[in-house]
């Protein structure tokens, strides 16, 4: 940004009266325009194009709330803050020659009246006009000349304030192996108009000010916001680089939250995409083998505009429900039910009297397997689950496990989805269920036999245990200190998109709202 030359208009004043000394400068011409130029994003050298399963979307009303948290932290940061003292020896007619110093130059606060935020190819730029400044210092002066061969000095405090300082940055976000580098394309300070007051001094000392000190009180409170802009960028870049690519569930599986190709900037958002499917935690990270399918569209007539919309692809569950069953985790042993008498032969000698006659009055225990990975899809309503298990019904003889009879189960069940924290839970309903004998080592076992076992290890042991998992839920990208707000879910196949303001925690306990499901 090109900073053109200050211009005064200077006016002597009565410094009996307290009065206030006035210069006015010149805006710089190119400064508002701030014409920001980057390179294309599709030079950055990013790999094959990979595919996001997981986007986020930061509306305009979400950068006009990061972009109020950053002006709020840059102003904290800069407010009594000191600029470097400043000496000027001027010659002063009648007076002499006069040695002056202004030190404990601090700016004590600043108040931003309007800002914006706008986004586009180029980039995303942050403009603050009308800001005001004010600042106390510390002045002294010493003259010497013929005329007073003895010298004199004197020293004070005075007061300035900046009013009209405009402030411009332009940002981009790239892609660098899956994580985000802030790249700061250009950023500029101008003060538009500062004023001066002294307390008490000579009346010669406020011309002095105004022609040799104003500019450079101007200059360094510009210098202090362009430090701090070029310093608050480099702290987010290094946040932003610090983030990880995968996030632990548990001992099993970690969700790759690495991002994937540049972010796509329009003139109302920015849009990220992250691979989010689960790997084992021993994984290395490495595109996956799902295709994403559609595009999610969720816009509705109704909606109340959020600042961040988060959509999850199917895949990343089925993603999950692979992980787990390749990892043979999807697997229980019951040793108890609510009816306990159902895990003993002697509860089944009417009904399978070759189990009695082999195993008289044994225990028994059932060993529940999932056979194939669970078939999960998003519906309008809900999420829909395929379920195949494996009930090998043993009995406990002379301390050995006895496998007498298996029972194939295929059901479906409903997950309705909720927003606990800033997490992604669900809660599983069963809907309907099939069952049919695989095989037996006492006899054929009758079909009210088959159900009966089956709903009690399906309502009682399996259901229950899934929904404690699925209440955990699936953490979605938000930074720490930040929490979803008024959160609202929607089923868009093979999406589920959940749209919420966010609000910064800072030190303060944060209550989480409850989602509403549309």
């Amino acid at each position: 940004v090109k900073q053109l030359g200050l211009h005064n208009d200077i006016g002597l004043i009565d410094p009996s009266e307290g009065s206030t000394c006035k210069i006015g400068m010149t805006p710089s011409t190119c400064f508002l325009l701030l014409s920001l130029l980057l390179l294309s994003s599709s030079t950055r050298g990013v790999q094959d194009h990979e595919e996001g399963f997981i986007s986020i979307t930061i509306s305009d009303k979400g950068l006009d709330f990061a972009k109020d948290i950053l002006i709020d932290q840059a102003v904290d940061s800069i407010t009594l803050s000191q600029l470097p003292e400043i000496e000027e020896t001027v010659q002063v007619p009648l007076v002499g020659k006069a040695n002056v110093v202004l030190s404990e130059i601090t700016i004590n606060d600043i108040q931003v009246n309007s800002s914006s935020v706008n986004t586009g190819e180029t980039g995303i730029t942050v403009v603050v006009s009308g800001a005001t400044a004010n600042l106390s210092l510390k002045w002294r002066y010493s003259v010497s000349s013929w005329l007073v061969p003895i010298g004199i000095s004197d020293s004070g405090t005075a007061t300035a304030e900046v009013n009209d300082l405009q402030v411009g940055l332009t940002v981009n976000l790239t892609n660098q192996e899956g994580t985000l580098k802030l790249l700061l394309l250009d950023s500029g300070c101008h003060v538009r108009d500062l004023s001066i007051k002294l307390h008490g001094g000579a009346a010669w000392l406020y011309q002095v000010l105004v022609d040799a000190f104003a500019g450079s009180i101007a200059s360094g409170v510009e210098e202090a916001v362009s430090d701090q802009i070029n310093e608050g960028i480099s702290t987010l870049d290094v946040l932003l680089q610090s983030l990880p690519k995968t996030f632990p569930i548990d001992e099993t599986a970690a969700l790759n939250v690495s991002f994937v190709n540049n972010p796509e900037l329009s003139d109302s958002a920015i849009e990220l995409q992250i691979n989010g499917l689960f790997i084992g935690r021993n994984e290395i990270l490495s595109p996956q083998g799902y295709r994403r399918g559609s595009d999610v569209s969720v816009s509705g007539a109704n909606a109340s505009p959020k600042m961040i919309t988060i959509s999850l692809h199917e895949n990343v569950f089925k993603s999950a429900s692979l992980v787990y069953f390749t990892a043979d985790t999807l697997k229980w042993t019951v040793d108890e039910l609510p009816d306990q008498n159902l895990l003993n032969t002697a509860e089944w000698r009417f009904l399978i009297p070759q189990l009695y006659k082999q195993y008289p009055n044994d225990d028994m225990n059932l060993d529940v397997f999932v056979s194939s990975p669970p078939d999960i899809q998003v519906t309008n309503k809900d999420v829909g689950v395929q379920i195949s298990i494996d009930i090998i019904l043993n009995v406990l003889e002379a301390g050995e496990v006895v496998p007498v009879a298996c029972i194939s189960v295929d059901f479906s069940a409903s997950c309705a989805a909720e927003i606990i924290g800033n997490n992604l839970a669900g809660w599983l309903k069963l809907n309907k269920f099939s069952t049919y004998l695989k095989w037996s080592k006492i006899g054929k076992l009758h079909l009210n036999l088959i159900q009966s076992v089956t709903s009690a290890v399906l309502k009682t042991v399996l259901i229950p245990y899934l929904n404690s998992q699925l209440v955990r839920g699936i953490p979605l990208p938000i930074l720490n200190d930040f929490a979803l707000d008024n959160a609202r879910i929607l089923y868009a196949p093979p999406w589920i998109t959940v749209s919420s303001d966010v609000s910064f925690l800072g030190h303060y306990h944060h209550k989480h709202l409850p989602a509403y499901v549309s």
